[in-house]
């Protein structure tokens, strides 16, 4: 029997296709996904090589994402190209679960041959891999067992021993690793998508919010400003991210660009006596598999990914009042997390210009409908879901809901004609979590802490956003059961607050630090970290730690424990911003993204119209005080 194996995110040319990495966990691979929105998209090609002439079975493993909602007609449909001749199944049709389904049977002579993926259109057809074999039997292998008998056989090393490996590379991670090599520490940076930036690139678009530079440690903040992009008022607009020059810039400027490794991720881990050894990435474009050593580690993944490969005390969730004795907290636990939000914007253009008419099963009418021409950070749904497990459908929902919208206000609306001119340009297939696991470090920073400004001798960088707790916004769940769109409560709490750096390690694993959306806090105090420009400053002060554990030889803990002089000093100094960066960092942003209330930020609670609403959505988180309104609101 004759195979062929090919992962479809290993395309040489993946046209208007883009690689969706999110599923790695529950798929153990990426794959291509046509995102057109509504329009199909350009043609992915490869070429492979055949060893034998003979009649091959063609499938592909796919699935149809609409049909979790009972669509009738399959969203995401496409066809296969052997030659530039189609395939006759039409794919994407098989049902809502990831399976082989059959392209047909084409006999294919020795020697090089084209595959081609033709979109039909435009509404996310997906394909994770397809498979060649002369035996007419339908594919029953396990699929990791398939990949790994013909795609990869043995796990590469890489025979550097690195001082501190960090995984991710969002805002947190490119801050800490970008402190730590300046600070003298051999770092690698380990990053699943070919762009930096995470929830701050041109793929997801959400601005950096908090502000930085200020008391205790005013030198913090630096690294931040110099990779944050230059941008008038928060936007949608590719040309405003310069992931591609200015935050890679940063790193060529500290002879630091081979120090990234793109698109890999880390799907296991190895871990002795409480110390992780090492761990092994999967490449997300080939599935090839590669091991890396370091002395520390640093977990930027955003959903705890390394701390929970090596079993690190997790938190998920609204822990219940009693737990921490929050007063915003809920009676009883709840498994409810902050949402997934898609940012996506329209254009005029100079003619009339049409979407299709779909039915996806959410029943828009004049009433329920959205008027709008973009969506913001309110664009925002799973927030009864798994953030890991159930990523793929928490975005494809939002997806339904943005697509389903739009298509009922150009199409079905009584003020149709005014959206005639207007044509959906950008929405992101990837969408950004706001909040998933945190991991636990010998302090988990609380309510109380913040609001009573409880000062721990360990502080670092400020968080300066308020307490910033978002919800399903009532109307919305209450039209359509599984909410879409939300609402945020926010509540001051005065001066900024220093943030304990006993939050930025785990208590379980000796040499594992913390960063990003992962530290060490309730989901109430979370709800104020969270923001870019804090974790930013925060990643910083692991990279200054990073540094003093390699001089001395210890662990994070041991820096307070023994080193807590010497790591306060370094926090005064800041992070040294290399002359080469060309430009002055204090005046790179042309605005700077402002503390600034729920007043100003949420549509469904920023004037006097929608305040009726609000004070019905206070209701409906039945929680056993009254929030304090705004006083603009009083």
């Amino acid at each position: 029997m004759n195979e062929i194996f090919i992962e479809a995110e290993s395309f040489n040319d993946k046209g208007g296709w883009v690689v969706d990495q999110q599923s790695m966990e529950t798929l153990r691979s990426s794959y291509l996904m046509a995102h057109g929105l509504g329009v199909p998209v350009s043609n992915a090609n490869t070429t492979i090589n055949v060893c034998e002439t003979a009649n091959y079975h063609v499938w592909v493993r796919t699935r149809d994402w609409t049909s979790v909602w009972d669509v009738k007609d399959s969203a995401g449909k496409f066809k296969l190209l052997i030659d530039g001749e189609s395939l006759p199944t039409i794919l994407g049709t098989n049902g809502k679960d990831w399976a082989w389904q059959k392209a047909g049977v084409k006999q294919l002579t020795s020697g090089l041959h084209t595959l081609t993926l033709h979109d039909l259109t435009g509404f996310n057809g997906r394909v994770d891999a397809i498979y060649l074999t002369t035996s007419c039997n339908t594919p029953t292998e396990n699929i990791e067992d398939m990949r790994k008998r013909l795609n990869w056989q043995v796990v590469q090393n890489d025979n550097t021993l690195y001082d501190l490996i960090v995984v991710g590379g969002g805002i947190a991670g490119m801050c800490m690793a970008l402190s730590a090599i300046r600070c003298g520490v051999k770092t690698l940076l380990i990053h699943d998508r070919d762009i930096l930036g995470g929830c701050n690139s041109s793929e997801i678009r959400v601005c950096m919010g908090g502000k930085v530079n200020l008391a205790p440690y005013p030198n913090l903040g630096n690294v931040v400003k110099e990779i944050a992009p230059i941008m008038g008022f928060p936007t949608l607009f590719n040309k405003e991210y310069f992931e591609d020059n200015r935050k890679l810039f940063a790193f060529e400027v500290s002879n630091a660009t081979n120090c990234i490794r793109f698109n890999e991720c880390v799907t296991e881990a190895t871990e002795n006596n409480s110390t992780i050894d090492s761990v092994i990435t999967t490449n997300t474009l080939t599935g090839k598999k590669t091991c890396y050593r370091a002395k520390l580690f640093a977990d930027c993944s955003g959903d705890a990914t390394l701390s929970r490969l090596v079993n690190a005390t997790t938190m998920y969730g609204r822990e219940s009042r009693d737990t921490f004795n929050e007063s915003l907290a809920p009676k009883q636990y709840e498994r409810f997390v902050m949402g997934h939000s898609i940012r996506w914007y329209s254009k005029k253009s100079d003619v009339k210009t049409n979407f299709p008419n779909i039915d996806w099963g959410l029943a828009f009418n004049d009433k329920t409908c959205l008027n709008v021409r973009n969506g913001d950070w309110e664009q925002e749904s799973g927030f009864y879901k798994d953030m890991v497990n159930e990523i793929e459908y928490i975005r494809d929902f939002g997806l339904r809901a943005i697509f389903s919208n739009w298509s009922y206000q150009k199409n079905l609306y009584s003020k149709k004609e005014e959206f005639a001119y207007d044509t959906l340009c950008w929405a992101s297939h990837l969408g950004g979590k706001r909040e998933s696991y945190r991991v636990e470090g010998d302090i988990i920073l609380t309510q109380n802490d913040i609001e009573n400004h409880i000062i721990y001798d360990d502080a670092t960088a400020c968080m300066t956003w308020e307490i910033d707790m978002h919800f399903p916004e009532p109307d919305n769940l209450a039209e359509f059961k599984e909410p879409f769109r939300s609402f945020a409560y926010h509540r001051g709490y005065g001066k900024p607050y220093p943030i304990p750096y006993r939050c930025l390690y785990s208590k379980d694993i000796k040499n594992l630090f913390l960063g990003g959306r992962i530290v060490s806090a309730s989901h109430v105090a979370f709800s104020g970290i969270r923001v870019m420009r804090t974790l930013g400053q925060l990643g910083e002060v692991v990279g200054i730690a990073s540094g003093i554990c390699i001089k001395n030889n210890c662990f994070p803990r041991d820096i307070y424990t023994s080193y807590l002089q010497e790591f306060t000093d370094k926090l005064k100094e800041g992070v040294e911003i290399p002359q080469a960066f060309g430009f002055d960092i204090d005046n790179c942003e042309k605005y700077h993204f402002k503390d600034i209330g729920w007043l100003n930020l949420n549509p469904y609670s920023c004037n006097e119209e929608h305040l009726d609403k609000f004070k019905r959505s206070i209701k409906a988180l039945d929680l056993q005080h009254k929030y304090p309104l705004p006083d603009k609101l009083k």
